[in-house]
């Protein structure tokens, strides 16, 4: 009988020596995990930041461009009221004196030039949309990549 509980002891023992040796692992296991976790964590604080000051720098090239932009409609609204303005001194001098050739041809040369004016202003300001559309297309996308990062 002492010799059955010696064996008994002996087999406990060594079940508690394999659940110690089970916890060590396991510990070390989840302070291996916890530092990952941690370092996944600055990771992410890291890419957050990161995405913020994109995003603010983003947001500050979107405002300047609609600046500029919003200066070119003025821009451009100058030059067709000036356009409009000579096309009416045009009419009314071609009323006044229908004799003076010459006159007008420099009249027609500026109203040229203010139509190549008005092209070019309006090409910059399509281009400027267009930068515009695509700097909030990379802000949205850039607010997606944060979204998902978190």
């Amino acid at each position: 009988r002492l010799t059955g509980q010696q064996q008994e002891i002996n087999s406990l023992m060594q079940r508690k020596s394999a659940v110690d040796e089970e916890n060590a692992r396991l510990k070390n296991e989840f302070g291996n995990l916890n530092r990952k976790f941690k370092d996944k964590s600055q990771e992410l604080k890291d890419t957050e930041e990161c995405a913020q000051k994109k995003e603010e720098q983003n947001r500050l090239v979107i405002k300047n461009l609609e600046e500029e932009n919003k200066g070119l409609n003025i821009c451009c609204a100058d030059l067709l009221s000036d356009l409009e303005k000579l096309r009416k001194q045009e009419t009314q001098w071609k009323k006044e004196k229908p004799g003076n050739g010459a006159r007008i041809k420099n009249l027609e040369t500026d109203l040229a030039e203010a139509r190549e004016q008005i092209k070019t202003l309006c090409s910059m300001c399509s281009n400027l949309s267009s930068q515009v559309a695509m700097k909030q297309e990379e802000l949205f996308k850039k607010d997606c990549d944060v979204i998902r990062a978190k």
